[in-house]
């Protein structure tokens, strides 16, 4: 069913259309959880393998899905219960249908990068240059407030959209000074001394940060499963902290694609931090007292009303759902 809807919707603006007229089915003791690959979503898969949702009653189905706009489609019609993504991402979606993050997973902490020649030193010397990044993307997201930071904008480059892969490419190949992308590409050019890598998102805590995302109908008929969710999520970054090599390893086999090799997700996770409940409560927390997801909802609205020319007022209440953040 999933696969069925994938092919027929592949546009955001879909997405009202699917909302206005399918209902959100939600089903006890299962939830549905589409995502790209990527590091930071490995402990869904520890936590599932070994047995960490099963202990509270709860199935967990993680369907990869590589295109935001195609997992929030699917999300919007019921197929998928939610979605893991980062705050700006889902944001862009929370005004055509209802969903809440209830979970935090990770942030990008030197994960991601942007790669210039050698004798780059700073973001100031981009001005006027093309840059690679892909447009839409938390890439763009991440790059806009950079340049914010140094006393810049997006107008002061010429943007270049491509995937964060075709970026590195195009960045190692000659054909553009400077690209945004993400590991393995930032250790690539490290290692083989093809450039450098300017800034990382060890520089920029907090800023991109992945959350697990379900609809809100899910969220109100299911509360219990959403409550094993998290709690299978915190013992799995203790399990990362106990016994990091077993569990990247883990983590590989579920998470697969250009991660599957062991060697390759363990170098890819020292670019990102697992959240434990300390810092799922800082980021979402409790109910009446907002965290920092606050703040970074707020700039996630400036980027994105700057960067897609319309108007966002997400609010910190519209997107986060910390009901479930500190177990009773």
């Amino acid at each position: 069913m999933i696969k069925s809807l994938l092919n027929r919707v592949a546009h955001p603006l879909a997405i009202t259309a699917i909302a206005a007229t399918v209902a959100t089915s939600a089903q006890a003791g299962t939830l549905s959880i589409g995502h790209t690959t990527w590091v930071g979503y490995g402990t869904l898969y520890l936590a599932q393998d070994l047995g960490y949702f099963k202990e509270g009653g709860l199935t967990v189905e993680l369907p990869v899905v590589e295109e935001a706009s195609m997992y929030m489609a699917a999300q919007a019609s019921g197929e998928l219960s939610g979605s893991a993504s980062t705050i700006d991402e889902v944001l862009k979606y929370r005004p055509q249908f209802c969903f809440k993050a209830v979970a935090a997973l990770d942030d990008s902490h030197g994960g991601d990068g942007v790669l210039v020649g050698k004798d780059v030193k700073s973001l100031q010397e981009l001005k006027g240059k093309a840059v690679a990044v892909n447009e839409g993307s938390t890439s763009q997201f991440w790059l806009s407030y950079l340049l914010k930071k140094h006393g810049m904008s997006m107008s002061d480059i010429t943007v270049q959209n491509m995937t964060a892969d075709d970026a590195a490419t195009a960045f190692i190949a000659g054909r553009v000074p400077a690209a945004v992308t993400w590991e393995p590409h930032l250790s690539m050019v490290r290692n083989k001394q093809q450039g450098k890598v300017l800034i990382d998102s060890s520089s920029t805590p907090g800023v991109i940060v992945d959350v697990v995302a379900l609809n809100c109908t899910v969220i109100e008929k299911q509360p219990e499963d959403v409550k094993a969710l998290v709690a299978g999520l915190y013992k799995a970054v203790q399990y990362t902290k106990d016994h990091p090599k077993e569990a990247y390893k883990i983590m590989a086999k579920g998470v697969g694609g250009y991660l599957a090799d062991p060697k390759e997700l363990e170098a890819a996770a020292q670019g990102v931090r697992f959240y434990d409940q300390a810092m799922s409560e800082k980021l979402l927390g409790s109910p009446g007292k907002p965290g920092d997801s606050e703040p970074l909802i707020k700039l996630a609205n400036e980027t994105a009303s700057e960067l897609q020319g319309k108007p966002y007022n997400v609010s910190n209440d519209d997107l986060i759902d910390n009901r479930f953040v500190s177990p009773l």
